[in-house]
């Protein structure tokens, strides 16, 4: 049986995003060698990615562009190679090597699971709704490179998702 991580972009009072649904907050900040090194590492390491309709479409924006092959070659080969699942009552993928799930989500992944590893980029209400058909998930957790408070719409905390606990991100020990 396959594993399931979610990494997630998440402000110090444990939002996704802010009020307005805005991310940009969690891409603010100096940069961070040893951080931008553990996404290379993990964008090349194969398994599936598993995303919601909203991060896809950002993600099928800008990993399949020149601009994304010139800032980050490493995690734009990994993104454009890997399997993508897509969970979506709406959108029709067409990023390369995507998929759109079938039915009821809980049932796809379990599926899913047992063949391959999968990991939730992003994608908090996936991970939510797994989380709430009581998936067990390795879930490793990163504020933005300069901490926020987002004071958002999606949260991590239990009284409004099935996320039951957050890990502190530590790119040594997430490897």
């Amino acid at each position: 049986m396959g594993k399931l991580q979610v990494f997630e972009s998440i402000s110090v009072d444990g939002y996704f995003t802010d009020p307005r649904g805005d991310l940009s907050w969690a891409h603010a900040g100096t940069e961070d060698p040893e951080f931008d090194d553990w996404v290379g590492n993990n964008a090349s390491g194969g398994g599936a990615l598993l995303l919601g309709r909203v991060t896809y479409q950002m993600m099928e924006a800008f990993w399949p562009t020149p601009a994304a092959e010139k800032q980050m070659p490493r995690v734009a080969k990994g993104m454009n190679a890997a399997r993508k699942y897509v969970a979506s009552r709406t959108l029709k993928p067409t990023w390369t090597n995507s998929r759109l799930l079938e039915g009821d989500l809980v049932e796809a992944v379990k599926t899913l699971k047992r063949g391959e590893d999968l990991t939730v980029l992003g994608s908090g209400n996936v991970a939510a709704q797994l989380g709430e058909g009581g998936w067990s998930m390795g879930i490793s957790s990163w504020s933005s490179r300069s901490p926020s408070a987002a004071g958002g719409r999606c949260s991590t905390r239990p009284e409004s998702s099935g996320w039951s606990s957050i890990a502190p991100f530590d790119p040594a020990r997430s490897s």
